[in-house]
């Protein structure tokens, strides 16, 4: 059969699975790969199980936005953390994790050939879903401190562009966005008549005194604001794949036009998951964010040994770093090394929109703190290895 041209054909591979592929070619590599934490879902989440079970239609198709009792739970939870509250000017939607969100949002929003503002470095599924949309990502620079840059996402809009997106805390850099950044890129979509499109994956995974912030909570937001969250990190949800999405009212209709066709109802077994998740006792959230902040500690210590070799920038938030090798070779050249030789594995940043410089991403939350520590000091004793 003749292949025929497909959209596909100009959306990136994801790099995951190439990694992952990688890793299982050389044994006993460590992960500083996927983002992910090390720990599960708490036991209430397990005991919500009990009582879907026990319910003899759960078998049948729900909701398409989610289940009454997830909505008021996260109703409650969003006034209490985000100080984002639901009324006749927005509604909450339970998609099947965060990606899914951003998804619908960019299909309820955008004609093909539309623009979507990103900044770089990018989450690469947001990329990907962009170009699947038919749509164009306009990439801005951040400073040099993976800080937002206002006056340049102002520049960048032009009658095609729909939405700025902006992720904090930050995947790639663990950076956290200053409030009056995010107070001004909102205010500057409310003036252009865009969508801010905000990104929550990590709103619990703040260090040293940093404080999370919504703009779906500035005054005047709801009506131009879409805020995506997540219970992937925060609870352990990665494989349950439950996220949820506030937008403004005027784009529900959109929204369940998308998600019923893709999806019909989110899993209603992960719904009842998450609905026994939110009412975890407060110690679980604050022990384990507790325990990776100290395994961060653990990583910014051995990074120090590279401070030569590549510039490490403050990064207070998520559970990444993202790090500048000063080399000239190709960053997915040093992540095959990496693994094949050193048995450690980061991802390239070439994947998240960086093509000038050699970039490395590193996670470490997935890691129990020993694990951690060893596999930091595979990839120190890796960089100078290669490039020291």
């Amino acid at each position: 059969m003749k292949h025929q041209f497909s959209r596909m054909n100009e959306v990136q591979s994801p790099i995951i699975p190439v990694i992952a592929e990688l890793i299982k070619n050389s044994p006993g590599t460590i992960s500083l790969g996927q983002g992910v934490v090390f720990y599960n879902p708490p036991p209430e989440a397990i005991e919500l199980l009990l009582k879907f079970l026990s319910e003899p239609t759960n078998n049948l198709y729900k909701s398409v936005t989610g289940i009454p009792e997830l909505i008021t739970a996260l109703t409650d939870k969003l006034s209490k953390f985000n100080d984002i509250n639901i009324n006749n000017h927005n509604s909450i939607v339970v998609t099947a994790g965060s990606n899914m969100g951003f998804m619908n949002a960019i299909l309820a929003i955008t004609s093909p050939g539309d623009e979507i503002i990103l900044n770089t470095p990018y989450y690469f599924n947001h990329e990907m879903a962009i170009a699947m949309a038919g749509c164009h990502p306009v990439l801005v620079e951040t400073d040099e401190n993976y800080q937002l840059i206002p006056e340049k996402i102002a520049q960048a809009i032009t009658p095609k562009t729909r939405a700025v997106v902006t992720i904090s805390p930050n995947n790639p850099t663990g950076v956290v966005y200053t409030e009056s950044s995010l107070k001004q890129v909102n205010q500057i979509c409310k003036e252009r008549g865009i969508y801010h499109i905000s990104d929550e994956a990590y709103e619990y995974f703040t260090y040293d005194g940093v404080k999370h912030i919504s703009p779906g909570a500035f005054p005047g937001s709801s009506e131009h604001t879409i805020s995506l969250f997540s219970l992937s990190k925060a609870y352990g949800f990665a494989s349950w794949r439950i996220g949820y999405m506030v937008i403004p009212e005027h784009l529900l209709n959109a929204v369940k036009k998308v998600q019923d066709t893709i999806l019909i109802c989110p899993p209603v077994i992960s719904q009842y998951a998450a609905l026994g998740a939110l009412q975890a006792k407060d110690n679980y959230l604050k022990d384990n964010i507790k325990t990776i902040a100290q395994t961060r500690k653990i990583v910014i210590n051995a990074l120090q040994e590279l401070e030569d070799l590549c510039t490490i920038k403050p990064a207070n938030g998520a559970f990444y770093f993202f790090l500048k090798v000063h080399t000239q070779m190709d960053s997915l050249e040093i992540v095959k090394t990496l693994i094949q030789e050193h048995k450690i594995a980061v991802i390239p940043g070439t994947t998240f929109g960086i093509e000038n410089g050699c970039y490395l991403r590193l996670a470490y939350g997935a890691l129990q703190q020993q694990t951690a520590k060893q596999g930091i000091e595979r990839l120190v004793k890796g960089i100078k290895s290669i490039i020291g």
